[in-house]
């Protein structure tokens, strides 16, 4: 399976998720990246531009619109226009530009619990008011919209809903009928979405199709904004390439205007990374999730067999693993003295729980899952 058992060195290559932890005997297991090479095709595209030479300003490929627009059509059955497409930086330039377009100073951004922590700072940035409302939990860890909640949490400065499908971290993949209830309570109160979708390309269960929550009807898409990135699917965080897709004209120019001297375009490395991505890395993906997949079941499994919970992974290559009965007054800091490296669930919005990685080669996390057992074990004899 296209190597993903090579362990991949990646210390001392001033690798963001790694140099946290120099020196030590630490597994990093926190940021969203995975420890695999890129793919094939994307790593000789990047080759190719390298043996050209020449690194001047760069645009926007006019291949890489179609590719683009194709790929959301042929996985998803959206059928976009090139010109509702903006490319950013990545999606995190997105969310903040996207607070800051339908947003005024007195206005409110909803959002639902716990969830990807850079939502938090596109409001707090932008000097906004952050409404927030738990997911629905279930005794077996499954997390849904809590819409009655939603409903209770609406007030007249409430503008925006931000959505994250699939979710980050709780690893759900919304079915069609949990968002088609979402969008008529966001149409009824007159809510624009932003929605984050940049693991869609990651849903692990095959009964599962990720629903652009635009796709939904022609009134969800001209109050939408939808961010995507290939960089999570395809490894590529560091090339800092994603866009936006929005399909009401005068939205786009007003998302445009915001993005006018705050944000640059794209660096040449990251469109054609994107473009092999899209066009040439079918097969390596069916490869990859059926490889995420055992990763994922080894790490539900392991879990389980501790006696603690985490909720089914759908979607994405990150576990959320409640550990409130281990009593951990600083888990993180715990878990670093047993050579883990995790996030810690309340920079999240839900403390008692900490996100784990999955995606690196098996013989790591079968370590990784040996440490993790035995921090559960001596927390127990405290």
């Amino acid at each position: 399976m296209s190597g993903f058992d090579e362990i991949v060195d990646r210390h001392n290559t001033s690798s963001y998720k790694w140099e946290r932890y120099k020196d030590r005997d630490v597994i990093s297991m926190w940021v969203a990246d995975m420890d695999f090479q890129s793919p094939p095709a994307v790593r000789k595209m990047l080759r190719e531009k390298i043996d050209y030479g020449v690194f001047g300003y760069t645009m926007t490929p006019h291949e890489l619109n179609e590719v683009t627009v194709a790929m959301l059509e042929r996985e998803y059955g959206w059928r976009a226009e090139t010109e509702w497409l903006d490319w950013l930086p990545g999606v995190v330039p997105g969310l903040h530009t996207s607070c800051r377009t339908l947003t005024g100073d007195n206005d409110a951004v909803l959002t639902a619990t716990p969830v990807f922590f850079r939502f938090f700072e596109a409001q707090t940035f932008a000097n906004r008011q952050t409404v927030k409302v738990p997911l629905a939990c279930d005794d077996k860890l499954h997390y849904t919209l809590d819409y009655d909640a939603l409903e209770a949490a609406m007030t007249p400065e409430v503008k925006v809903f931000q959505l994250c499908n699939p979710h980050n971290p709780v690893g759900r993949c919304y079915r069609r009928d949990e968002l088609e209830r979402l969008a008529e309570i966001c149409l009824r109160h007159d809510l624009y979405v932003v929605s984050d979708e940049i693991h869609c390309g990651l849903v692990l269960d095959e009964d599962r199709r990720h629903v652009p929550f635009a796709s939904l009807s022609p009134e969800v898409a001209a109050r939408t904004i939808t961010l995507y990135s290939p960089s999570k699917t395809y490894n590529t965080p560091g090339l800092n390439c994603g866009f936006a897709v929005i399909p009401d004209p005068e939205l786009h120019a007003r998302f445009r205007r915001v993005m006018r001297g705050m944000i640059h375009g794209v660096n040449q490395m990251g469109y054609y990374a994107a473009l092999a991505a899209y066009r040439d890395c079918g097969d390596w993906l069916r490869e990859l999730k059926q490889y995420l997949r055992g990763n994922r079941d080894l790490l539900e499994k392991t879990v389980r067999g501790l006696g603690l919970s985490m909720p089914h992974v759908e979607a994405t290559y990150l576990g959320w693993i409640d550990i409130r009965a281990l009593g951990l007054e600083q888990p993180v800091t715990y878990f670093e003295e047993h050579g883990l490296g995790f996030n810690n669930g309340a920079d999240f919005g839900q403390p008692g729980f900490v996100r784990i990685n999955f995606a690196c080669p098996r013989p790591q996390l079968r370590k990784a899952l040996e440490r993790f057992s035995a921090a559960v074990a001596a927390a127990g004899k405290r």
